[in-house]
């Protein structure tokens, strides 16, 4: 279903997987990827959004560390190598990234203008700071990691921001959450939703935590968050 188109920044080209709605225009979403790069993962979410009626592009973040990545969670051996990627990755090269493939979304004749971001687990601070430092339209958050460290950014957000947290998560102790809530939760732009005994990425598909009845939940609420903020 899917193509790969070559994204331009100063230091080089990287590549993102697109795929198409039937729609002649139609707003565009930057999916925004995992610590196990563009893989099937994140090719079905982005199939799926484009389903939805929107224009969907998965830039390849990890480009400056290796183009190409794509594994699994399914293995120690790719665990490790995602946490290694995770530990090497730069956040804000990569938030450069993604404002080079929101530019590059824009500029696709297919794209209405509008543009919105969605990311997971990594992703889901970038999907944070995508509001906070891109001219996105529109982000939602899945359990970012990290996010707790980067509350103090919610002052330069002025697009609306959409959370998902999960309450059991490995990954975002509860004190992170704590600090998390308490900074966001009253922005008039944030809509946070938390999920009561899910742990880290229980939207993943096919992962050991992953919860269909929370995963389908949280969907509805992201596709009519971007229904809402950007068409």
């Amino acid at each position: 279903m899917g193509e790969r188109i070559s994204i331009t920044t100063p230091e080089g080209p990287f590549s993102a997987y697109v795929a198409r709605p039937k729609a002649e225009k139609a707003p565009a979403v930057v999916v925004i990827q995992e610590i196990f790069g563009v893989n099937q993962v994140m090719r079905d979410i982005t199939d799926g959004l484009a389903g939805q009626g929107y224009l969907a592009i998965c830039p390849d973040l990890f480009w400056r560390i290796e183009p190409g990545i794509d594994i699994t969670d399914k293995t120690e051996a790719e665990w490790k190598r995602a946490f290694e990627l995770f530990n090497t990755f730069d956040v804000d090269q990569g938030v450069e990234d993604i404002q080079a493939t929101i530019t590059a979304a824009r500029a696709d004749p297919q794209c209405n203008g509008k543009v919105g971001a969605v990311g997971f687990c990594l992703g889901g601070l970038l999907a944070f700071l995508t509001a906070t430092r891109t001219d996105a339209d529109a982000a939602a958050s899945y359990y970012g990691v990290g996010l707790e460290n980067r509350v103090a950014e919610v002052e330069k957000l002025a697009q609306p921001l959409l959370l998902h947290i999960a309450e059991e998560d490995q990954f975002v102790p509860k004190e992170a959450q704590a600090i998390i809530l308490k900074a966001l939760k009253d922005h008039p732009q944030i809509e946070i939703h938390t999920y009561p005994g899910r742990n880290h990425a229980f939207a993943r598909p096919g992962g050991e935590h992953y919860d269909e009845a929370d995963a389908k939940l949280a969907g509805g609420r992201t596709l009519r968050f971007f229904q809402r903020t950007i068409g």
